[in-house]
């Protein structure tokens, strides 16, 4: 019970200082207060539009260098993959060539001679 009374003393002498300590400050006047308040909603206006221009100038170089980059690797895709077929490729037949004298087309399976092959 002794903790009870010593804890609402040091409330109440808290309250009663905190309350001193509000006396003590120099308070802005009406004016003062509407023109810091005016300086700052002014400052972080600008701020956000500097943000703003920038966050758009990044996003554009970032989108081009991604778009060039993109196309450098898929030129460079193209270019592989055209070589690897030129070297791994073997000519195709044309249609003259995919019959053989036997009747038998390039895949061994029987096929019927046109009218002018027969000739």
């Amino acid at each position: 019970m002794a903790n009870d009374k010593k804890i609402k003393k040091e409330k109440k002498h808290f309250f009663k200082d905190f309350k001193s300590e509000l006396k003590r400050v120099t308070w802005p006047t009406g004016k003062q207060l509407v023109n810091n308040t005016v300086a700052v909603i002014t400052i972080v206006f600008i701020t956000a539009a500097i943000v703003f221009v920038l966050d758009l100038g990044f996003e554009m170089l970032n989108k081009y260098g991604i778009d060039k980059l993109k196309s450098a690797v898929n030129s460079k895709d193209n270019q592989e993959t055209t070589s690897v077929e030129d070297n791994n490729s073997e000519p195709t037949p044309n249609a003259e060539n995919q019959e053989t004298t036997n009747g038998q087309d390039a895949n061994n399976t029987n096929v019927t001679p046109s009218p002018e092959a027969q000739q």
